[in-house]
C-alpha cells in the first residue's frame, strides 16, 4: 500500500511579527477573510503579502488546508505561506500570514491589458492547465476550494513566463465520502447547481467553477447572470440549475468543438455525470494544450471595453459574499442587492435580444 505523500506540519512562530517583517500598510487585495497587505522582510528585503485573521477555528481551518496544498512536494500553482504568526493585533488574537507576493496581477486584470497581440485559444488552454494542475493537488488530498474564480488567480510577475497561481482558502474544507459538503458558500457567477442547496455536495462544484472560468476565458462574458442586474436572482439561479446557457455567435465561432465539448462536461448539472479533475487532465484540450489552435479570440476584447464594468461586477460579488463572512459555515442567504447599472451583462442581453428578434423567437423569462 502507497503512503501519502505528507506536507510539512504548520508551526506558526509567537515572537513579534515586527521582529522579522516591516509591515507598510499598504493595502494590495481583499480576500474572503480580511484585507491583504504589503510587508518586506527584514533581512532580504523580499515584498510579501501579509494575510490578517481573526483566530477562530474556521481561520486555523483556512490557513491549516492552504499551507498542507501550497507545502506539498509536487506543489506548483498554489500561492505559497512563508511564514505564519500567532500575535495580538488590534487589541485581539490574530493569524498573520506571509505570502509571496504575486506582482502580475488578477488572471482578467492580465488578459484586459494584451492590446498589442491576440489573445488565442491555445494561451487560453495553458491558462486552463495551469488551474487543473492546482485543482487536482486540492482533490487529491480531498480538499475542496470552493471559491474558485479569476480574483483569487494571480500570475507570479509582469513576465511572458510568469505562473498562474491559486490563493484564497477562506470557502476550502476537507471533503470525503463521510464528509459530504452541504453549506452554501460561493460566489454567485461560478457556483454549481448543487452548491444552491439544500442538498449534499463535493469537491466537484470546483469543476463546475472551472468550466465558468474557462467559458468567460474563451468569450469575454459569463454563461449565467442575472437579468435584472443583481449578485444573484431567482431567474439566474433556474438557469444554473438547469444548465442553460449557449454559445453564441460572433465571440464563439471560431472557438473549436474540443473546448465547447470539455465546457459542457464541467457544466454538467448533474454532479455524478459531471467529469471529474483526473477526466479534466486527460481531455485533449487539456493534455496536448500545446496543439490547440492559435486561434484569436475576443474575449480580451470584450473584457478590455468593459474593464470599469468588470470591477463592478467584482465588487457586487464583495458584497454578496459579506452576507456570508461573519459565519460562512453557517446557512446564509445572500442579500438582495437591488438594482445595477451592469453594462458587461446588458451588452450580452441586448445581443441575446436581437438574436432572438431575428429568429422570430419570444424572449426568455
Amino acid at each position: 500500500m502507497s503512503i501519502p505523500v505528507q506536507s510539512k506540519p504548520l508551526m506558526p512562530k509567537r515572537h513579534p511579527i515586527s521582529d522579522d517583517y516591516r509591515l507598510t500598510g499598504s493595502v494590495l487585495g481583499l480576500g474572503i477573510s480580511g484585507k491583504v497587505l504589503e510587508c518586506f522582510s527584514r533581512t532580504s528585503g523580499q515584498k510579501y503579502a501579509l494575510k490578517i485573521l481573526k483566530d477562530v477555528p474556521k481561520a486555523r481551518r483556512e490557513v491549516d488546508l492552504h499551507w498542507r496544498a501550497c507545502h506539498h512536494p509536487s506543489n506548483q500553482h498554489i500561492v505559497n505561506i512563508h511564514d505564519v504568526y500567532e500575535n495580538n493585533h488590534s487589541g485581539q488574537r490574530c493569524l498573520l500570514v506571509i505570502m509571496e507576493c504575486m506582482e502580475g496581477g488578477e488572471l482578467f486584470s492580465r488578459i484586459q491589458e494584451r492590446a498589442d497581440t491576440p489573445f488565442t485559444e491555445r494561451e487560453a488552454a495553458a491558462i486552463i492547465t495551469g488551474i487543473v494542475k492546482a485543482i487536482d493537488l486540492l482533490h487529491s488530498m480531498d480538499i475542496a476550494h470552493r471559491d474558485l474564480k479569476p480574483e483569487n488567480l494571480l500570475f507570479t510577475d509582469k513576465s511572458p513566463k510568469a505562473v498562474l497561481k491559486l490563493t484564497d482558502f477562506g470557502f476550502a474544507k476537507e471533503v470525503n465520502a463521510y464528509k459530504p459538503l452541504q453549506t452554501p458558500c460561493y460566489t454567485p457567477y461560478y457556483v454549481a447547481p448543487e452548491v444552491l442547496g439544500p442538498e449534499k455536495y463535493d469537491k466537484s462544484c470546483d469543476i463546475w467553477s472551472l468550466g465558468v472560468i474557462m467559458y468567460i476565458l474563451l468569450c469575454g462574458y459569463p454563461p449565467f447572470y442575472s437579468n435584472c442586474g443583481a449578485a444573484i436572482s431567482p431567474g439566474m439561479k433556474k438557469r444554473i440549475r438547469n444548465g442553460q446557457y449557449e454559445f453564441p455567435k460572433p465571440e464563439w465561432s471560431r472557438v473549436s468543438q474540443e473546448a465547447k465539448d470539455l465546457i459542457r462536461g464541467m457544466l454538467c448539472t448533474d454532479p455524478d455525470k459531471r467529469l471529474d479533475i483526473k477526466q479534466v487532465m486527460a481531455s485533449k484540450w487539456v493534455g496536448d494544450n500545446t496543439l490547440v489552435p492559435q486561434t484569436p479570440l475576443m474575449s480580451a476584447q470584450v473584457l478590455r471595453e468593459e474593464e470599469d464594468t468588470w470591477m463592478d461586477v467584482q465588487e457586487e460579488m464583495t458584497n454578496a459574499l459579506a452576507t456570508m463572512r461573519v459565519d460562512y459555515d453557517q446557512v446564509m442567504s445572500i442579500k438582495n442587492l437591488g438594482q445595477s447599472n451592469n453594462a458587461l451583462l446588458k451588452k450580452r442581453q441586448r445581443r441575446e435580444h436581437a438574436g432572438r428578434q431575428d429568429a422570430g423567437a419570444v424572449p426568455m423569462q
